[in-house]
C-alpha cells in the first residue's frame, strides 16, 4: 500500500520515533512527578527534555508547553478556556470541527456567538479578519493552513489584528506544524498542535502552547503530582492542565518526532512535499474527467490537493484508489464549511496528501491509476 492520507496522519514514522518509543515503554516505565524513587525520576527528566523540544519549536518557555491527547483537546481547552459568556469569537470559513464544534456547543450553553469570516487571497481574508470584529470578540481562532484545501492563512497579518484590539488570537496548527514554520512570535497567543501530523509523533498526542498572556479555564482538574494537599486546581502551567498521568510513552516518541523535523529541516520537508503534489497537480490536471478545486499549486497552499473523479463520490474513488494500492481519504474530512465554499458539499473530495518519505516513482504511479480509473468509469 502506497500512502498518502498524510493529512489525518503520517505514515510510516520515523525510525528514531519507533525506537523512542519502544525505548520508553522498556525504560520509562515509572510515573512522572509521582514518586521519589529513581526511575520516576528519569522518567520526568526523559519528559522534560521532550517539553523543552517542543517549546523551542514553536519559541515557548518550557513551562507554557502542555502535552495534550490531541490537537482537538488542546482547542477546546484554548476556546472554552478563553471565552466568557455572551463573547463572541471570529473564525474562518475553512475551520475544522475541532473548533466549530465547541463553539457550536458554547452557542448552545453560554450565548456565545462566533463569525465566520470569508477567505479569499491575503488582503480580502484580513479584511474580513477585521470586519468581523466587534466589541464582544475575545478569541481569533484560525487554522493555520486548511485540512481541505491547503489554502495558508495570512497568520501574522491576522495576529496584527488581534494585538491591536487586545484580542486573544488561537491558532490551528494541526495542518501546518513540522512543514510550515510558526512561533508564538509571529503575534500568537496560543498554538494548538497535533503530535501525529507533521511532527512524525504516534497518535495520541497533541500540544496546547501559550504565551502565558491569558490565563484559560480548565476543562478537567484532578491529580498533578504538584500540591497534593490542595483541592484546588494548581494556577501554574504545565501542571494545570495536566490532570492524570499523561502519555509518557507518546510524549517521548513525540520529542524524537521534532527532532526527526528539525534534522530534516521544515523548509526541506515542504519543498520535497510540495514537489510531489505539484507533479501530482500536473498530472492529473491533463485527465479531462478529474476535477481539482483549485486553478494551480503553488506556494499558497500547504501540500494537501483535493480533488475527484466525474461524479464518482469521493468514498467510492477512494475505495477504487484502495483496491489500486493506494491510501488516501475521501469524505469532508470533518470540515464541510470548507466543502462548501469549493463546491463539495454533495460528494465531498479525495484528498492527496504526501510525506517526506513519499517519492516521485509513487505520484507516477498514482497518477496512472487516477487515470485508469478515469478511463474505466467515466466513458
Amino acid at each position: 500500500m502506497i500512502y498518502f492520507d498524510n493529512a489525518a496522519t503520517t505514515y510510516p514514522k520515523p525510525p528514531s520515533v519507533i525506537a523512542a518509543m519502544s525505548r520508553a515503554l522498556v525504560k520509562y516505565g515509572a510515573n512522572p512527578g509521582r514518586a521519589g524513587h529513581a526511575m520516576s525520576l528519569e522518567t520526568a527528566e526523559a519528559v522534560y527534555d521532550a517539553r523543552e523540544k517542543c517549546a523551542d519549536l514553536f519559541g515557548a518557555q518550557v513551562e507554557n508547553t502542555v502535552f495534550m491527547p490531541n490537537c482537538t483537546f488542546a482547542l477546546n481547552t484554548a476556546i472554552k478556556g478563553v471565552l466568557t459568556e455572551n463573547s463572541h469569537a471570529v473564525i474562518s470559513d475553512i475551520e475544522h470541527n475541532a473548533v466549530l464544534r465547541p463553539l457550536y456547543a458554547l452557542s448552545k450553553s453560554s450565548g456565545i456567538s462566533y463569525t465566520q469570516a470569508v477567505t479569499g487571497d491575503d488582503e480580502s481574508t484580513v479584511r474580513e479578519f477585521e470586519r468581523c470584529i466587534n466589541r464582544r470578540t475575545k478569541a481569533v481562532i484560525c487554522t493555520l493552513a486548511g485540512n481541505v484545501t491547503g489554502r495558508i492563512m495570512p497568520i501574522k497579518r491576522i495576529a496584527e489584528i488581534c494585538r491591536r484590539n487586545g484580542i486573544c488570537f488561537i491558532v490551528d496548527a494541526a495542518q501546518g506544524a513540522g512543514v510550515l514554520p510558526i512561533k508564538l512570535s509571529d503575534g500568537i497567543n496560543i498554538i494548538c498542535a497535533a503530535g501525529h501530523k507533521g511532527l512524525y509523533g504516534p497518535m495520541g498526542t497533541g500540544l496546547l502552547v501559550t504565551d502565558g498572556k491569558y490565563r484559560l479555564k480548565t476543562l478537567i482538574e484532578g491529580g498533578t503530582g504538584s500540591l497534593s494537599k490542595e483541592l484546588a486546581q494548581p494556577d501554574f502551567l504545565p501542571d494545570r492542565f495536566e490532570s492524570g498521568t499523561i502519555n509518557t510513552a507518546g510524549a517521548i516518541s513525540l520529542g524524537a518526532g521534532v527532532d526527526f523535523v528539525n534534522a530534516k529541516g521544515i523548509d526541506n520537508i515542504r519543498a520535497h512535499e510540495n514537489s510531489l503534489c505539484r507533479r501530482f497537480f500536473d498530472g492529473v490536471s491533463k485527465l479531462p474527467t478529474v476535477k481539482l478545486y483549485s486553478s494551480d499549486f503553488d506556494e499558497r497552499y500547504a501540500p494537501v490537493i483535493p480533488f475527484n473523479i466525474g461524479d464518482l463520490p469521493a468514498e467510492k474513488t477512494s475505495q477504487l484508489l484502495s483496491d489500486a494500492g493506494f491510501a488516501l481519504r475521501g469524505g469532508f474530512h470533518c470540515a464541510f464549511p470548507a466543502h462548501k465554499k469549493i463546491g463539495t458539499a454533495d460528494t465531498g473530495a479525495v484528498r492527496f496528501s504526501p510525506s517526506v518519505f513519499n517519492t516521485m516513482q509513487e505520484v507516477n504511479a498514482i497518477v496512472r491509476a487516477v487515470g485508469r480509473i478515469s478511463a474505466r468509469y467515466c466513458v
